[in-house]
């Protein structure tokens, strides 16, 4: 038996064995693939269960009959079964403990288990994650987009993909010229050193002001009977922003320096931030490199006719054809927009990595954006344009509602970071978890709790949804949070560093039983590769932290009703540790997928 399971697990062991006697049965011929296995609900005894419906009517059978039949056959065939049970057409099957035993014998020791290797000839799959404007800093939505972008990326790692990261700047346009002329014009030369504020901040804090300044200015020309629609279009400030867009399109060394100047500022900021949520990228694009190439995109398909200027100089792609609508991809001035850009930036990226999929991860609100993205690339020629995938995420929110850039009511990632730290210090010392640490290491620890909640209460919400962000309730060292898997696995630790046990296990005795709580945590265990795998297909990391959560939920009851260190018989202490260190792993990996470290000690 053991040697079988080197080969395949036990679901596929099932699916051959039940097809195998479907066939000697019924002379009925399925594919393994075909025969569908379930875990047997709890208030039924066994693991796996199978629903033959499926196979009545060809059997000519009743399904009681067909199911104990098959039972019987796989009870005789297989070894791995060590019983089943009938409970009208479903058939309970139990797999016999010296299976599960030689499964932790497998996997003990094994620090890379329910991880995958990358193909070394594997093409890579480029996620696009991040994308700020150089105009503010980072907030709580980038922080959904960052953590996303990241686990996915370590998600599709531990599936066996090749990865490559990718961020691509959004450094130029309408919203850079806001806050630059509202530097120029109330900064009073202010900088990151003489103010003492992040540069990313301070870059904001005139993105603020110009919309301050720009809805005085409509106010004022609306009191005066201009229409509302029109005082936006003709309000100074607005006239002025955009005249200085057409200058830096056109190179004005002045304003290019001013960009390069104030971008410079916005970089450090977010590199600061980068570390501390602990993300990273193999490759950054930068839009003002891009978007002269997706205007040479733009010129390609009017030269092809998919492409058209109407009278005003403006460049669109007729849609309606595909049941949308006219998308603008050059304005009357000959400046670009978005969709300019992610041309350029698509057909550089695919030409960088010969990359196998460009998976964007953009909110929701962009969900029409990358139809049209799609679509476009199609029209040009490009036979990889169905390789584009968004992965769509839900916006996320707070109690007290949206935030808006524009009017400073964002919550601030670096605030954000600086008061979970202070909370994770603060519910650590009323739970006397850190008395043995000293204070650098506490405050390493703190910083660890704290992310720790941040990403977990994040990730553990399906990607397509949105969400409502409690500080609060994510740092709980109770419930479904971060903190509580990591208390976990810090116990997990304590207890095999006590053991002084060796990791590897290796137990032959093949009447060896185990409990039903023993039992419960490796048939999750056993499950572990199944779920990153699937996790992987549907980009959710929401998967991989639920798992991991029922893992170190379903430990603790284990941990609470069985005695471990203390058990006297040595070798169900030997494999009860090693249990212990195997579900240890399995925490480790599942929320190194999701970003999160795991402290050795709490």
């Amino acid at each position: 038996m053991h040697s079988k399971y080197k080969n395949m697990n036990i679901e596929t062991l099932l699916q051959q064995g039940i097809g195998q006697a479907l066939d000697n049965l019924y002379s009925i011929s399925v594919e393994p693939s075909q025969v569908q296995l379930q875990g047997t609900k709890k208030e039924f005894a066994g693991d796996f269960t199978l629903v033959v419906f499926p196979f009545v009517k060809q059997a000519r059978k009743a399904p009681e009959a067909v199911a104990n039949e098959i039972g019987v056959q796989l009870k005789a065939n297989l070894p791995e079964v060590a019983d089943f049970n009938v409970v009208k057409g479903f058939l309970n099957i139990s797999i016999a403990d010296s299976y599960w035993v030689n499964f932790v014998n497998d996997i003990s020791g094994n620090d890379g288990f329910g991880l995958k290797a990358v193909a070394a000839d594997a093409k890579p799959v480029v996620i696009e994650y991040s994308s700020p404007n150089t105009n503010k800093p980072l907030h709580l939505g980038h922080i959904r987009n960052n953590l996303l972008g990241w686990s996915v990326s370590e998600l599709l790692k531990a599936d066996g993909q090749n990865v490559k990261r990718v961020n691509l700047v959004n450094d130029r346009g309408i919203h850079i010229c806001k806050s630059m002329l509202a530097w120029l014009r109330f900064g009073n030369g202010e900088t990151p050193e003489s103010s003492g504020m992040k540069g990313d901040h301070l870059v904001g804090k005139y993105y603020v002001e110009f919309d301050k300044h720009y809805k005085s200015e409509i106010a004022d020309l609306v009191a005066n009977g201009m229409d509302e629609e029109e005082a936006k279009k003709e309000a100074p400030l607005m006239k002025e922003a955009q005249s200085m867009l057409k200058r830096w399109e056109e190179g004005d060394k002045e304003i290019r320096d001013l960009w390069e100047k104030m971008n410079g500022w916005v970089y450090a900021g977010f590199d600061e931030t980068y570390r501390s949520l602990g993300v990273g990228f193999d490759k950054i694009y930068y839009e003002s490199n891009t978007y002269l190439l997706g205007k040479e995109l733009v010129q390609k398909g009017l030269d092809l006719g998919v492409l058209y200027r109407r009278d005003d100089g403006s460049v669109w792609c007729d849609l309606t054809g595909d049941g949308l609508d006219e998308k603008l991809l050059l304005r009357r001035d000959g400046t670009s927009v978005y969709m300019t850009q992610d041309l350029g930036t698509a057909l550089l990226r695919h030409n960088d990595f010969d990359a196998d999929r460009l998976v964007y991860v953009v909110g929701n609100e962009q969900d029409y954006h990358f139809k049209v993205l799609k679509l476009i690339l199609g029209k040009l020629g490009f036979p990889w344009a169905d390789k584009v995938y968004h992965l769509s995420y839900g916006m996320v929110e707070l109690p007290n509602g949206k935030m808006k850039s524009r009017e400073g009511t964002v919550v601030d990632a670096d605030d954000l970071i600086a008061d979970m730290e202070q909370t994770a210090e603060q519910m650590s010392l009323e739970h006397g978890k850190n008395d043995e640490l000293s204070d650098d290491e506490r405050k390493r620890l703190y910083h660890i709790l704290a992310l720790g909640a941040l990403k977990y209460f994040i990730l553990k919400v399906d990607p397509t949804k949105n969400m409502l962000f409690n500080p609060a309730e994510s740092i709980d060292f109770n419930g479904n949070t971060g903190p509580f898997i990591q208390y976990t696995y810090a116990r997990i630790r304590s207890i095999v560093r006590k053991s002084g046990q060796d990791v590897g296990f290796n137990i032959q005795n093949s009447e060896f039983k185990i409990s039903d709580k023993e039992r419960e945590i490796i048939k999750l265990l056993h499950s572990l590769p199944s779920v990153v795998e699937q996790a992987a297909q549907n980009f959710s990391p929401a998967m991989v932290a639920n798992y991991a959560y029922d893992l170190a939920k379903t430990f603790n009851s284990f941990y609470q009703d069985t005695p471990i260190l203390r058990e006297e018989n040595a070798d169900i202490r030997s494999f009860r540790v090693a249990l212990c260190d195997v579900v240890a792993t399995a925490i480790r990996n599942t929320m190194t997928i999701l970003g999160i470290e795991v402290p050795e000690r709490m």
